[in-house]
């Protein structure tokens, strides 16, 4: 069979369809209604003789055939697309509008200090930040890259750790004087203790304590409980520095309120509990130079030894 446009240009609207998962996310993609991305298959599997997606009226999955096709068609698409962007100057030049959804407090204390820097070097780069939930699907919500706590789940998604933060258990000094400190996690249990939601399983996250490597580590899971329950991180660091109990939550947050005493930390002998911090990006096709600048940046603005000059 020979090769043409018309073929290279339905094997393309193929493969957004899966990578978005439905027709209207990707018409959005590629400038397309819905129907046209739906004759865009239709006429490809007319050309090919075969079946390759299954559609009902909520979803749709490729057949054995369109995931043989997607599997081998996909790496020379990306070819394609990396040659036409070495052409075009994408590849290899920083410019143009940047989508990214944003931890707020990897925004706030990581990247807003470094913006002016970032400008500096990047001068025709526009960035627009958002915040998503950290479950979020990036194709569908336009993202082009997102930078999340916690791990991150099988996707198609490429991901990277960016440091390890750790989680520290604090009070307020006038809740310790009201009702005394802990010397040790077990006794949090007679404590108010902030509750805070795990937006990936929708439940309270565990207070676990860690201290020690290797045959050396010790781990201990406390069961906390208390009269308020949050999901917004900074209005739980604020109820703890107002005395409304004890709090966990990653020392990105709260070191500088440590350092001036306003919160105590309580088990500075329990060190070892971290929490992952990744950026991730959609897998599947050439991320243009923006893309890449963008994500090397904020490597290196977590790199331990800091940012280079």
């Amino acid at each position: 069979m020979s090769i043409d446009g018309r073929l290279l240009a339905g094997m393309s609207v193929l493969a957004a369809v899966v990578e978005a998962g439905s027709f209207s996310k990707a018409g959005e993609v590629l400038g397309l209604s819905a129907s046209g991305v739906s004759r865009a298959v239709s006429r490809l599997e007319e050309r090919l003789g075969v079946r390759l997606l299954d559609r009902t009226t909520r979803s749709l999955h490729l057949t054995g055939e369109g995931a043989r096709l997607y599997e081998h068609a996909v790496p020379h698409l990306e070819g394609i697309e990396e040659a036409a962007n070495l052409v075009s100057g994408a590849a290899v030049s920083v410019r143009g509008a940047l989508r990214v959804s944003l931890n707020p407090l990897f925004a706030r204390y990581v990247l807003a200090p470094a913006l002016p820097r970032l400008q500096a070097l990047y001068p025709d780069l526009t960035l627009t930040m958002v915040q998503f939930p950290g479950s979020g699907d990036l194709v569908a919500e336009g993202v082009d890259v997102a930078v999340r706590f916690g791990p991150q789940p099988a996707s198609t998604m490429t991901s990277r750790k960016l440091l390890e933060n750790r989680v520290l258990t604090v009070a307020a000094p006038a809740y310790l004087d009201r009702r005394g400190r802990p010397r040790k996690p077990a006794e949090l249990a007679k404590h108010d203790c902030l509750q805070y939601i795990d937006p990936q399983r929708g439940k309270p996250f565990e207070w676990i304590f860690v201290r020690g490597k290797g045959r050396a580590k010790e781990q201990l899971t406390v069961a906390t409980s208390g009269s308020l329950t949050m999901t917004d991180a900074d209005a739980m660091v604020q109820a703890c520095v107002a005395g409304a109990g004890v709090a966990q939550v990653l020392a990105l947050s709260v070191e500088h309120l440590i350092g001036d005493g306003t919160l105590v930390e309580l088990f500075p002998d329990w060190p070892g509990e971290t929490f992952p911090l990744h950026i991730v990006r959609p897998s599947r096709r050439l991320p243009p130079a923006s893309v890449e600048a963008f994500m090397a940046f904020c490597i290196e603005l977590c790199a331990p030894s800091g940012p280079t000059a």
